[in-house]
């Protein structure tokens, strides 16, 4: 953080902080669990949890996959400062981001997508053009991965304020089911398929900001497949692509745009044919999937749903999934 935003952080300019996320090591989510003990926190069960613990106006949460701790509550900024910092991480950070992470201030491209993984919708593809005010700005307004937003209603929230940022350039493609299952057959494969959105955001989005040398992506399995598909003004900047890309600011508002476009499809065709359709590819999943084919028959999936996931065969009808 620059030293103005610095002294505005400190000075209560900027809003509280009410959830923070940080790696740790495995010795340091034990002796944070015995430092929490020390200090009277009450001890609960959550899923995929180590553990997780909380005290008032401050929960811990400290999950298995990293390890990661994940702090939340009102009183968020103080244990960061005064007891994971110096006790656990043995560094400050809070409010020192622009020192330890200037790249992350520096103008540049973030991509995500949402619904690659999802049987009913469509995939949205978004980018974020940034620089450093509107990641200043991003991070004020609590822009994280759209994964660790639970509420639909939060997402939307969130994406209005993204898309009126000053300064913040974005794009969305929403490829539909019927043409998504269109192009899969084109490209062959998801991650060909994936690369081209990539590219074609990276594209548009220079056409409005030129001078943008940097764009950020998640990592793919084979890093070539986006690196080929870069069209003429993409092949001409630095492509980063890396695991976790969410952390940076620009990409996880790109996230948060994504999944609000394939939020928003999923009600508004939920509404157009009276039935809610459910996210994943769990079994309710394939129940709203037969009750689609009983009342409209099994073409219907092609225009609601990705044909070539092995939830179209697992519909309880014979069904055809060419498209």
């Amino acid at each position: 953080m620059s030293l103005s935003a610095l002294a505005r952080y400190h000075a209560g300019l900027m809003p509280a902080l009410t959830s923070y996320t940080h790696a740790l090591t495995a010795d340091q989510a034990a002796r944070l669990r015995g430092l929490l003990a020390e200090r009277g926190f009450e001890f609960m069960t959550k899923p995929y949890c180590l553990y997780a613990a909380a005290r008032p106006k401050v929960n811990v949460l400290v999950y298995e996959k990293g390890p990661k701790v994940v702090v939340q509550g009102k009183e968020t900024e103080d244990f960061v400062t005064n007891l994971l910092e110096p006790e656990i991480l043995g560094e400050a950070k809070l409010g020192y981001e622009e020192v330890h992470s200037p790249e992350m201030f520096q103008p540049h491209i973030g991509v995500d997508e949402s619904g690659k993984g999802d049987f009913f919708g469509p995939l949205v593809i978004a980018g974020v053009y940034v620089d450093a005010d509107v990641t200043r700005r991003l991070r004020e307004m609590g822009a994280v991965d759209s994964k660790r937003i639970g509420s639909d209603a939060r997402i939307a929230q969130l994406a209005a304020e993204i898309r009126r940022t000053p300064g913040l350039v974005w794009e969305v493609i929403s490829i539909h089911p019927e043409r998504y299952n269109q192009l899969h057959a084109k490209f062959g494969n998801l991650n060909r398929l994936l690369a081209w959105g990539h590219a074609k955001i990276i594209e548009n989005l220079l056409e409005r900001v030129p001078g943008c040398p940097r764009a950020i992506s998640d990592q793919f399995a084979n890093p070539a497949v986006l690196q080929k598909a870069l069209q003429e003004r993409g092949r001409g900047i630095e492509l980063v692509q890396r695991t976790k890309a969410e952390s940076d600011p620009a990409v996880a508002a790109a996230s948060i745009l994504a999944r609000d476009g394939f939020v928003g499809w999923l009600k508004t065709q939920g509404q157009r044919f009276g039935m809610e359709f459910p996210k994943g590819v769990s079994n309710n999943v394939k129940q709203a999937a037969a009750k689609m084919v009983e009342t409209h028959g099994a073409g219907i999936l092609h225009t609601v749903c990705k044909t070539h996931f092995r939830t179209a065969n697992e519909i309880p009808q014979e069904f055809d999934s060419t498209p």
